[in-house]
């Protein structure tokens, strides 16, 4: 492309025509511009990855006392301290509190973690209602954080078969055109008496309208229907696709908790149920308790005042509704409080299995019932997996970092041919790694900054643009700005169309004939 405008506007300038070459340097300049621009932005994107880590650490002395250091200056094995509502500095293991620390930066859990002593905290997660001392267990430059930094980095240099593909394909093209110019220059005036100038003019034309108009208009309908594709490259990739992987959280599902079922227990309803419970969740900013109070206000329950709200940390709450005293909290607060019968486990383990959490109500003599929640499929995500199958992908995977149980109940109800959970960011690179020694071009589809590595290293990187991160968006090739997951056969099939308008030039004969025939 270079050599082709370069060539042209010298040569625009040679014979005269001040302004068709000035128009032309204009455009290409401005296409570099705004390509520079992009990229700029997707570096902007992956540093301002490192913001999700605060600039401090309350470092804590032995006799208890507190020293806010920067996180590289915190050496491994020192404690220090995260008070609620504050972001985790460094990597570490919890040795003092309990808290629920929301997950989602690092590993796209669609609810907050239950943090106890023994269990490891990341850099970049926020921390909830609770105080947590952490023995930091990893230097700042090698907190999961940083390394997610760097695998973005690495994997857009890794994607070299693509690269190779335009350097071959230019190799072959570009001379091809030069030539063809050549032959438009030289032939009719040498054989058939043709002006000079006008065939040399002609011959500029040509060089400047040898990019295939085709993909120029794929480009401008893809975004008229809700996809943006940043370059031609990107629109050719998926007709090639043999393989998806998708992210579960905010991807193949809604990414927020959900009310499922209400199931109360001795002799109350689920009015009854669903009214104590929004009591005592209105004071909380918990997702869960978010959505039971959305779920109740639905269903035209009205909480109330609840008196005496106390939150009892990483396991539930306490309050009084007119005037008795009521609890609700995890499976575990309930086993605490054993108040915890056969019937009640048994149902409760069953639902777990299912991906479900459940928060469950009860009073000091008895369980008045629980309510299941999870984070809901999107509408349609099973019929578009298989429309993808329909147009020749043979494999979907999911990929995600929620617990086994919540990610196969989620792979039952989707589709999916293979799942892997537990896995953080530099596992769904190994992942796609192995999708592509397999099936050579594959598609990874994500919308959390733990997914951008995933997305880059893969042959084609697709962002759900409205509800994810920049680093996802300015990382993938394309990006999806309705969220809509229907687009992905279409965009196989709106592909494979661009390529065979391509390939039988049609777009470049009309124009050859308007302008050198003329």
């Amino acid at each position: 492309m270079n050599l082709l405008m370069t060539v042209a506007v010298l040569c625009a300038a040679a014979i005269g025509e001040w302004l068709e070459a000035a128009t032309v340097a204009f455009l290409f300049a401005l296409s570099l511009a705004l390509e520079s621009w992009s990229v700029g932005r997707a570096r902007r994107a992956v540093a301002a990855l490192m913001d999700l880590a605060p600039p401090l650490a309350r470092l804590l002395d032995a006799n208890g006392g507190e020293k806010q250091v920067a996180p590289d200056q915190a050496p491994i094995g020192s404690h220090f301290l995260v008070k609620p509502g504050e972001r985790i500095p460094l990597d570490g293991r919890v040795i003092k509190g309990t808290s629920e620390v929301n997950q989602a930066p690092i590993t796209g859990e669609s609810v907050p973690v239950t943090k106890t002593p023994g269990q490891e905290v990341f850099a970049g997660t926020i921390n909830g209602d609770g105080a947590l001392t952490v023995v930091c267990t990893k230097s700042a430059g090698n907190t999961t954080l940083a390394q997610i930094i760097r695998m973005v980095g690495e994997a857009q240099f890794r994607r070299a078969p693509s690269e190779q593909w335009v350097e071959k394909f230019a190799r072959v093209y570009t001379p091809a055109v030069m030539a063809l110019a050549l032959v438009v220059l030289l032939v009719p005036p040498l054989f058939f008496g043709g002006v000079w100038q006008d065939w040399f003019y002609r011959s500029l034309v040509l060089l400047v309208i040898s990019t295939p108009v085709s993909i120029v208009a794929a480009l401008a309908a893809a975004a008229r229907n809700g996809v943006l594709i940043k370059g031609g490259l990107y629109v050719e990739s998926p007709a090639r696709l043999r393989a998806f992987a998708f992210d579960k959280t905010g991807t193949l599902t809604e990414g927020k908790p959900s009310v499922v079922e209400i199931a109360p227990m001795n002799g109350h309803d689920e009015r009854e149920l669903l009214e104590r419970a929004a009591a005592l969740e209105t004071r909380s900013t918990h997702p869960l308790a978010r959505a039971v109070v959305a779920y109740a206000q639905q269903q035209g329950v009205e909480g109330g005042p609840a008196e005496d709200f106390q939150i009892i940390q990483g396991k539930g709450a306490t309050a009084r509704f007119k005037g008795q005293e009521f609890w609700l909290g995890s499976h575990r607060y309930l086993e605490e409080r054993g108040q915890e019968t056969a019937e009640v486990h048994q149902r409760l383990e069953k639902l777990g299995e299912a991906g479900r959490t459940v928060v469950v109500v009860g009073n000091a003599s008895h369980v008045c019932g629980f309510i299941a929640l999870a984070d809901t499929v999107r509408p349609g995500a099973r019929q578009t997996l298989q429309a993808l199958r329909d147009a020749g992908v043979k494999r979907l995977v999911m990929l995600t970092g929620d617990n086994r149980g919540t990610a196969e109940a989620i792979a039952r109800e989707t589709g999916v041919d293979e799942v892997h959970a537990e896995l953080l960011p530099e596992d769904k690179v190994d992942a796609v790694e192995a999708l592509v020694a397999k099936y050579g071009n594959v598609a990874m589809i994500g919308d959390g900054v733990n997914d951008a590595p995933a997305m880059g290293r893969a042959t084609l990187g697709i962002a759900m643009g409205a509800v994810g991160s920049d680093a996802a968006i300015e990382t993938a090739d394309i990006a999806l700005m309705s969220d809509d997951l229907s687009k992905l056969p279409w965009l196989i099939w709106h592909s494979r169309r661009t390529m065979a308008a391509s390939g039988r030039t049609s777009a470049f004969r009309g124009w050859s004939r308007r302008f050198l025939w003329r």
